[in-house]
């Protein structure tokens, strides 16, 4: 082989090595890409996920806490209307005492 041939292989191949090595950088770059792409569904998606689970659990907890309400709220009602039944029943005695009280002052 002549020196010019020989010189004119090792160009080529050079040329050859350095678009592979443009197309494989570009290609690592498009990787980079779609896999950073990829992460940012991947996080909204578990954002949303999160964001869903904790509202399902603040309902059920307000629907707890309602329960829970309405249950005190039935005691109190039940325990306020004996208080005024017992008041009702003993006002008249209750009237006569204090007159009496006063008649003897």
């Amino acid at each position: 082989m002549a020196r010019d041939e020989v010189l004119r292989s090792i160009k080529e191949a050079e040329e050859k090595t350095r678009v592979k090595l443009e197309k494989a950088r570009t290609d690592a770059s498009n990787i980079t890409s779609k896999a950073r792409a990829k992460e940012a569904d991947t996080i909204a998606s578990g954002l949303q996920n999160a964001e869903a689970e904790a509202q399902s659990m603040l309902n059920e907890a307000r629907e707890d806490a309602g329960k829970e309400a309405d249950s005190v709220r039935a005691e109190g009602e039940a325990a306020l209307a004996a208080i005024h039944e017992h008041g009702e029943k003993n006002r008249s005695s209750a009237v006569d005492a204090v007159l009496d009280a006063f008649l003897q002052s």
